[in-house]
């Protein structure tokens, strides 16, 4: 008998692999119809989008629907913070020149908006609280940094955790405080990461601290670029991100997840953690970067950008699974909620044609609005829907950030830059009001069998 050790790598999938992949396939399959036969809402939502109820909350809320004579009909969307329309806190900000995302934050997280002296020391407290624990750069982030960005925020914020003398402590003083360091933190733990990786790879290494006088997006922009350079539309248009992206009801799979980690009584480096593992997932905030990739696949195979016969058999071949990642899906177009219109993605067209001519990329953003405008048909006549199909944020906001010469892997980082205020302020909700699990159920479907001994199997 060879008593030789077989070699093997921990990350190759060996044919014993395979044949207890083989067994998961084989005893995990469920028959579809039985869904509907128990009544299970997949993915926690109807046919035509409706979610189970869960919870209440107080900070968002997203209409995709209004009454007309008693019944509901599908509208263009609308998204609210704290009961503000973001169409107004947008154009309210816009309009008085001064960003966004810290005023829009306050509103989050304590429920109404501030006045200039409110705002100036909720800035004043951010702002002292952009710093990280001495030596953490070099201890942390630079070791062994990880090539997705989003795994290297999850494990810094759980690094974090070892730094915090009341890391457990969930009261809501304390979660708070917690909260505003994760917030005023998150640009340089991402930035940072994404320069530690480059470093790895040859590049040179320059890490900026935070500036105390500039907001939070100028921050990212400042520490990201070598020369420290960009201009004031650009710091606009990514506050403005960073606004539109802060929450979106507390059903969104992130958020949700926030609740039910919360409601567990884990401590708030575990739970933002949670988040952030269920915000990297394609289907959630990893889908701009999809985009973005569809159209790259889109700009090599279509010749001519112009032509629409050309462009809508694209589209049909992503459809028909023939095209780019072979899903059958048309990126960033469809929501959960919206049929009519995103809001987010209403907003964000304005200032994204504006930044396509101050970047010469108007060819570029006329091919994206052809797509907008065919998608919706295209996928009607192809495919069976319960509700219209409409371009989402995730849609426009891969051309911003590339315009932006933000790299593709910072993409979905920035996106949970934003969303951390939203999952804060559930976060607090939930320690306020519930002091129950979240332990939804599931149908068993196995038959109870007999142990049967090893010399009998």
């Amino acid at each position: 008998m060879d008593n030789k050790k077989k070699e093997f790598s921990l990350f190759e999938v060996t044919p014993e692999i395979e044949h207890f992949a083989r067994l998961c396939d084989q005893n995990n399959g469920i028959d579809k119809e039985l869904y509907t036969k128990y009544e299970v809402k997949r993915g926690l939502r109807d046919l035509n989008g409706k979610g189970v109820l869960a919870g209440l909350t107080n900070i968002s809320d997203v209409c995709a629907k209004k009454l007309v004579d008693g019944v509901e009909v599908p509208c263009a969307g609308n998204l609210y913070y704290r009961g503000y329309n973001i169409k107004d806190l947008v154009k309210g900000f816009l309009e008085d020149k001064h960003f966004g995302f810290e005023e829009i934050a306050y509103l989050l997280l304590f429920g109404e908006l501030p006045n200039e002296k409110e705002l100036e020391v909720f800035h004043d407290t951010l702002v002292e609280r952009r710093t990280l624990p001495p030596t953490f750069v070099r201890d942390v982030i630079m070791k062994a940094p990880s090539r997705d960005m989003m795994i290297s925020l999850s494990r810094s914020i759980l690094n974090l955790y070892s730094y915090d003398d009341k890391a457990d402590d969930t009261t809501i003083p304390n979660v708070l405080r917690q909260c505003l360091n994760l917030i005023s933190e998150f640009p340089m733990l991402m930035v940072y990461g994404y320069h530690a990786y480059n470093y790895r790879l040859g590049e040179d290494l320059f890490i900026y601290a935070p500036s105390q006088e500039l907001s939070t997006a100028e921050n990212i922009l400042m520490m990201l670029r070598e020369d420290r350079k960009y201009t004031e539309l650009e710091a606009k248009i990514l506050d403005m991100a960073l606004v539109l992206h802060m929450d979106h009801g507390g059903g969104n799979n992130s958020t949700f997840t926030t609740h039910v980690v919360t409601s567990s009584g884990t401590d708030t480096y575990s739970t933002i953690a949670a988040a952030l593992a269920s915000l990297k997932g394609p289907k959630h905030g990893g889908a701009n970067i999809k985009v973005t990739q569809m159209f790259e696949d889109m700009k090599k195979v279509v010749k001519d950008w112009k032509d629409e016969d050309e462009v809508r058999r694209y589209l049909c071949n992503l459809l028909e699974k023939n095209g780019f990642d072979r899903k059958g899906l048309i990126y960033g177009m469809g929501h959960a909620i919206y049929s009519v219109s995103d809001p987010r993605a209403d907003i964000f067209k304005v200032f994204v044609k504006q930044l396509a001519q101050e970047k010469g990329c108007e060819e570029e953003y006329a091919l994206y609005e052809m797509v907008e405008n065919m998608a919706p048909k295209v996928i009607a006549e192809k495919r069976k829907i319960y509700k219209g199909v409409n371009a989402n944020v995730d849609f426009y906001s891969g051309l911003v950030y590339s315009m932006l010469d933000l790299p593709p892997a910072l993409y979905t980082p920035i996106f949970a830059a934003a969303r951390i205020v939203g999952w804060s302020a559930h976060r607090l909700e939930e320690l306020r009001n519930v002091d129950k699990i979240i332990r939804p159920a599931y149908k068993p479907l196995a038959e109870h069998r007999e142990y049967v001994r090893m010399e009998d199997r």
